[in-house]
């Protein structure tokens, strides 16, 4: 039997605030244990939670990047379960007045678009973090409350993706939208962007849903789809077999590469959702509203689209260029300054790039201004270095931060064009190298390359190849 797969995707992405949802209490990650903490996030009696005014907007941000809609009123409600690491035994959430509901999220898969649709956004906070200790025999765990009550957007789907190479390109654009937005840093490694993915089959053809299964612990982006290979693939025995799958909750084993039973799946009156009673509903009116769209900036998608079609740039091109935004912005700096795209796009993944990386430098800062590059492009078309020269400059640019010209000045790199210069070098590399002259005369034109690169050696690569080659060609030509 033939099945289809069926996935959804839960992402918890923490909100980039200094401080917690409803206290002062500092985010900061890698904090001493319990050192972030009040009575407010403890869940002391008698404290009453106030809201992050910056929180609540960037959720709001986000339900609007998502293209959902935003009703004026919201709520928060109650969420209750016990578990060590949640002190009051509740999460403050929202269940019935979601922020944004039924958006949608437009994603590339081999060059088509596809578009995935948005259930729900909404805003919690954070539970603390369960601490294991690495002994066998251990009999205890341990509580850092540190994370309790960081603000936590939740971004639900529906089931509209169907293989794992759209629930790539899903995560991987959600994560290009937070952080353009810059309402998450998404560092995984730190647990800032978390996915639970929600997995079924049904049989090919088939519009009726099978019975989901919701698989937790999933710690990168690798993880998620390979537990849905593996999850579709243990589905599929069971259905094989004549059995129901059963709609459950099961964990990721990073080391096994399985997953294994936790509970059966909860629905919401296990939460016994209420209206959060410390809080008071929020009011969404246009004014604010707008202000919010205001601040949104063009998003990774159509950035994308734009570069293409304004400059012309291979998918390869513009999906390198605006995989991160600091470096999209400094594309279109440089483009502003000087109508040469194709020039800036090379500069920007060849030696720039690479120059990050060789170096481990921060991709937020990066070394070098667009006035810059957009000087040392320009010195290049008026033929003042050749292009080996001119990566020496660049090089140099990262560096020490200094300008092209000046490095050239310092560094005397000028090219050379004065062709009496250049023939007194050609003559001494024609008489010392008698055979690749015959070479070239016996029609083997590879000679000549031998002997511009030997002429180049001659002047530190500082002649200038055009001239070079023309001179060459009529003193050695046949």
């Amino acid at each position: 039997m033939e099945y289809e797969v069926v996935v959804g995707l839960e992402t918890h992405a923490e909100l980039a605030t200094v401080t917690k949802l409803f206290c002062g209490c500092s985010t900061k990650f890698g904090a001493e244990p319990n050192t972030q903490v009040c009575p407010v996030c403890l869940g002391m009696p008698g404290v009453l939670p106030v809201m992050n005014k910056k929180a609540f907007e960037y959720a709001l941000k986000a339900a609007i990047a998502l293209n959902c809609r935003i009703d004026e009123f919201t709520n928060f409600d109650r969420k209750s379960y016990y578990y060590p690491d949640l002190p009051k035994n509740y999460q403050i959430s929202q269940n019935y007045y979601n922020l944004g509901v039924e958006g949608y999220m437009d994603i590339n898969v081999n060059s088509v678009i596809s578009r995935v649709r948005i259930h729900n956004v909404h805003l919690e906070e954070e539970a603390g973090k369960l601490i294991h200790p690495e002994e066998v025999d251990a009999d205890y765990s341990l509580v850092d409350f540190n994370r309790a009550g960081v603000p936590l957007l939740e971004i639900v789907s529906y089931p509209d993706m169907r293989n794992v190479d759209e629930v790539e390109s899903y995560m991987q654009t959600l994560r290009k939208i937070l952080l353009y937005t810059g309402i998450s840093d998404c560092k995984m490694q730190e647990g800032s962007l978390r996915f639970e993915a929600s997995i079924s089959l049904r049989k090919k053809g088939s519009d009726k849903l099978g019975n989901r299964v919701e698989i937790k612990n999933l710690n990168s982006m690798k993880s998620v789809l390979k537990a849905i290979e593996y999850e579709a693939k243990r589905q599929s025995e069971v259905l094989d077999r004549g059995e129901t799958v059963d709609r459950e909750t099961r964990l990721w084993d990073e080391v096994s590469e399985k997953s294994a039973r936790m509970r059966s799946k909860e629905e919401a009156q296990d939460y016994r959702y209420f209206p959060e009673p410390d809080l008071l509903p929020v009011l969404i009116d246009e004014k604010w509203l707008s202000a919010i769209k205001v601040s949104i900036p063009e998003l990774p998608l159509e950035r994308k689209q734009r570069f293409m079609e304004v400059f012309k740039l291979s998918d390869y091109d513009a999906s390198v260029l605006t995989e991160d935004k600091v470096l999209a912005d400094f594309f279109d700096e440089c483009v502003k300054i000087m109508d040469r795209p194709k020039a800036f796009c090379n500069w920007i993944i060849n030696d720039l790039l690479r120059e990050v990386k060789d170096r481990k430098l921060d991709i937020d800062n990066l070394p070098i201004k667009a006035k810059q590059l957009a000087g040392l492009v320009e010195i290049i078309e008026k033929g003042a270095i050749s292009s080996t020269i001119a990566k020496e400059v660049f090089s140099e640019m990262i560096q020490t931060g200094k300008g092209p010209q000046t490095i050239i000045e310092e560094k005397k790199l000028a090219q050379i064009s004065d062709e009496g210069l250049i023939e007194a070098v050609i003559t001494k590399v024609i008489s010392g190298n008698p055979d690749a002259i015959e070479d070239y005369k016996k029609g083997k034109k590879n000679a000549l390359t031998f002997l511009v690169g030997q002429v180049m050696k001659e002047t530190k690569g500082k002649a200038n190849p055009k001239i070079v080659n023309e001179m060459l060609v009529k003193k050695v030509g046949i």
